[in-house]
């Protein structure tokens, strides 16, 4: 009897880093290079987390906690279909809690310097994250750690270097990123 190779699951991803780090852009053009839903974790956000970035207050963990398992229900949503969400997920216990509700999810962080980031930041009107709080945001931050699903990529490459760059991860392995890729 033949044997025919069973489709690879749909990609569940994150788009991770701080703010300022193209996690919107880069997430929504994965998103529709790999055919999947794209979501922003910055639209799950009770009016009370924008209105206290909006002051220039860092979030602490009890206002992340909500937030958090709201966008973990939308991952849990997708995991059978796929689909590719942008969030800061700045520590690893954000990224448990993510995991904990889509096992499968992968992430991509998007890494770079602070200036840069600052620079861009300070450079996109309207949004609610001020330049000021870039610095907690990489104070907060804690590196994927070698077993969690994912890959680093630098955020200065222009956005189609950054998906081509995740592509060339999965294509290299021949699926979605495993633990420790």
């Amino acid at each position: 009897m033949p044997v025919h190779p069973l489709p690879a699951p749909p990609p569940l991803l994150t788009v991770m880093g701080v703010s300022g780090s193209g996690k919107t852009t880069v997430g929504a053009a994965l998103a529709q290079r790999l055919r999947v839903p794209f979501t922003d974790a910055d639209d799950f956000h009770p009016a009370a987390n924008i209105a206290k970035m909006s002051a220039g207050r860092p979030l602490d963990d009890a206002d992340r906690m909500p937030w958090l398992r709201a966008v973990g229900a939308w991952l849990a949503g997708h995991a059978q279909t796929g689909g590719v969400l942008s969030c800061s997920a700045l520590k690893r216990a954000y990224r448990d809690v993510l995991r904990g509700s889509a096992p499968t999810v992968a992430f991509v962080h998007l890494a770079g310097s602070p200036a840069l980031v600052a620079r861009r930041v300070a450079g996109r009107p309207g949004h609610f994250m001020p330049a000021a709080l870039v610095a907690s945001q990489f104070h907060t931050l804690e590196p994927l750690q070698p077993d969690e699903p994912g890959v680093t990529l630098d955020l200065g490459l222009s956005v189609d270097d950054l998906v081509e760059s995740y592509l060339g991860y999965v294509a290299a392995d021949g699926r979605p990123l495993a633990q420790g890729a």
